[in-house]
């Protein structure tokens, strides 16, 4: 098998940022350092192990890592895997590598087995994750690699290396607005995690993907004539969705393919926001959109920081879905956080210029602290990585909640003083019981009451583990002997 990544400059040319010469300087020194660590170790394929280190290393570059974060993706597995010390991590290379270094190696020791995991580990992962993200950009981009040579792993170890993948890194990525690299692990993942599932859902896009490019392509040249007649500066490209999200899709519409009108999109790319509402505008004038089915996520962003908008249209030729974004909003979606990782400075949760990816980072440090009192990790699991869902309050606010929730996870999450006092629940304007389960985009109210207070009942309907731990703790503080009811 031919080597790969071996040369220094593919790390700098996967990199759109211009290095100053005493960031070169540290990237090589870190380069040689590791090189020499990992001397005649080898990879399950055969290849050195150095060549792990180096793509690593360039798929952090790719996501507009700094000099920092590179220098630690290739000395990443040093302190593990080789003779390397702290201290020598320490002196060549000072105490922001080495935390970076150490952090991921602290990760690279967590065990997973299933949807539980050892407590202690999860509270040091969060409190890793919380203190720096570059962490968790490095084990990403270590994950990726792992994930793109997979085939050399025992076959008792790829489904569960799979799984974990797709179970929590995917998930990880996904949360911070990493939308490029969550695609990427989730499709290299399925087909050793759910290989018959894989099969099916390939077997269906080999089917219509040929179909939808060809109903795309009928429309994108009609598309550009109307952006040029207006004098808007785009780029209109087709999108293919990945299999593994197809897959997910087909689940929630019981595999009726009929259902999934965006197996391949129509994406348009502009300058700025006001170009991205004309062009919706324009069109709806030259295909009738489908009711419901415009979504305006940059009025109002998605948690994890996602904005774009999104509507389908009823073409003569069929159903197409189109996504209007700028450049800088597709960067963005593609990268999440890693994109506004590109200076050394912009690295820790004060300093992410995201409002929703700032919250979702304090939400880690909220979890380090309460794992330790989680019994079930798949509690922990449900909340952080599962499918979530996007709720709204009357003033537009977005709610972040796992599928299934009710207007107690609802309530809760926006302050425990509300959940613990819900008196009446409006959806969409209407009253609604508070067992009901909310969907994405609800508008959801809750007037509290103040002589009301959470029961054992409460317990069945709430989803999330924060909201159940509260209502619990309230019980047993106030002696409800029926909590297990």
């Amino acid at each position: 098998m031919k080597s790969k990544g071996l040369d220094l400059n593919d790390i700098f040319e996967s990199s759109s940022k211009d290095f100053s010469d005493s960031e070169k300087t540290l990237i090589e020194k870190a380069y040689t350092f590791s090189q020499k660590a990992h001397e005649n170790q080898k990879r399950n394929n055969g290849e050195p192990y150095f060549n792990h280190a180096v793509e690593v290393a360039k798929n952090c570059a790719s996501l507009g890592a700094d000099a920092i974060t590179i220098s630690g993706a290739l000395l990443h597995d040093t302190l593990e895997d080789t003779e390397a010390t702290e201290e020598q991590i320490l002196e060549n290379f000072g105490e922001e590598v080495l935390f970076l270094v150490s952090g991921v190696t602290k990760l690279g020791k967590l065990k997973y087995q299933g949807v539980e995991r050892h407590v202690e580990s999860m509270r040091k992962f969060f409190i890793a994750l919380a203190e720096d993200v570059r962490v968790l950009i490095i084990k990403l981009a270590d994950r990726l690699h792992n994930i793109e040579t997979l085939e050399h792993v025992r076959s008792d170890k790829q489904k569960r290396i799979a799984v974990e993948t797709i179970e929590v890194y995917a998930p990880l990525a996904g949360r911070l607005g990493m939308g490029k690299l969550k695609g990427l692990l989730e499709n290299l993942a399925f087909p050793f995690a759910y290989p018959n599932e894989y099969k099916e859902t390939k077997g269906l896009m080999d089917e219509l993907v040929p179909e939808s490019l060809k109903l795309v392509d009928s429309i994108k040249n009609e598309v550009e004539e109307i952006l040029k007649s207006f004098s808007i500066e785009a780029s209109v490209e087709a999108r293919v969705k990945h299999t593994y999200s197809l897959y997910r899709k087909l689940l929630k519409y019981n595999m009726e393919k009929e259902k999934i009108h965006d197996i391949v999109a129509l994406r348009i790319l502009v300058k700025t926001v006001a170009d991205c509402y004309q062009v919706l505008g324009l069109m709806h004038m030259a295909w009738k959109p489908v009711p419901g089915r415009i979504k305006d996520w940059i009025a109002v962003p998605k948690p994890n920081g996602y904005k774009s908008l999104h509507t389908t249209v009823i073409t003569p030729g069929g159903v197409v879905e189109i996504q209007i974004r700028t450049q800088e909003m597709h960067l963005d979606a593609e990268l999440g956080i890693a994109s506004h990782l590109v200076y050394k400075e912009v690295t820790t949760t004060d300093k992410i210029p995201q409002k929703q990816q700032r919250a979702w980072l304090t939400q880690l440090k909220e979890l380090s602290s309460l794992v330790e009192s989680i019994d079930d990790m798949n509690e922990l699991k449900l909340d952080f990585f599962n499918h979530r869902i996007f709720v709204f309050t009357p003033k537009g606010d977005v709610v972040d909640l796992p599928e299934d929730s009710s207007p107690i996870d609802f309530a809760y999450a926006i302050h425990s003083d509300i959940g613990e006092k819900i008196g009446s629940v409006k959806i969409n304007r209407k009253m609604a019981s508070i067992d009901t389960i909310l969907k994405n985009g609800d508008i959801v109210e809750i007037a509290t009451n103040k002589n009301a207070h959470p029961t054992h009942k409460w317990l069945e309907h709430a989803k999330s583990s924060f909201a159940k731990r509260k209502i619990r703790h309230y019980l047993e503080s106030n002696n409800d002997t029926n909590i297990g009811a």
